[in-house]
């Protein structure tokens, strides 16, 4: 834990928002700091909410029941679902924006059909200015493109299929 000198001013954004690309650089998934009597927990990689220590948190009232609805005539024949997607998934390592390609003018790293291995790069994803190279991790063919370009993806969010 980081302590400061007990102070009654807020913490810096600016300062802040440096940890945050520090805790990314480094790998850095939890922080915790203490100011006086005001405490913050940061961690990434969680779709969590974080609340400062020692604030109020706020009752969330349970949804209103759902009327039930109207009787419809008989709908035409479903389509089947989509088959289930089998192979693993080369997944985000971190929250941000995903490109295809190191610029807009240069063809997609990999695409349906390419053949990646552990260390292809295999798209790019930008957290905060900074443009992390997203390799593969195994071995295989992309049978599937989950996200398009400039798409913002989630930590741990599927990018693409991989057939082994």
């Amino acid at each position: 834990m980081a302590e400061a000198p007990a102070s009654n001013e807020p913490f810096n954004l600016t300062k802040l928002k440096e940890l945050i690309e520090l805790m990314e650089k480094h790998g850095v998934t939890e922080v915790s700091l203490k100011n006086g009597d005001e405490q913050w927990r940061l961690a990434r990689g969680s779709r969590e909410v974080f609340v400062p220590v020692g604030t109020p948190q706020m009752q969330m009232a349970a949804p209103a029941a759902m009327p039930a609805p109207a009787q419809t005539p008989a709908a035409a024949p479903v389509a089947p679902a989509p088959a289930v997607p089998s192979g693993p998934a080369i997944k985000s390592p971190t929250v941000g924006t995903f490109y295809s390609s190191p610029t807009p003018e240069d063809p997609a790293f990999v695409q349906v059909g390419s053949t990646v291995k552990p260390d292809t790069v295999v798209c790019i994803v930008e957290a905060m200015k900074v443009f992390n190279q997203i390799t593969a991790d195994v071995s295989g063919t992309i049978t599937e493109v989950l996200v398009k370009n400039g798409d913002s993806v989630e930590y741990g969010q599927p990018l693409f299929r991989v057939k082994t």
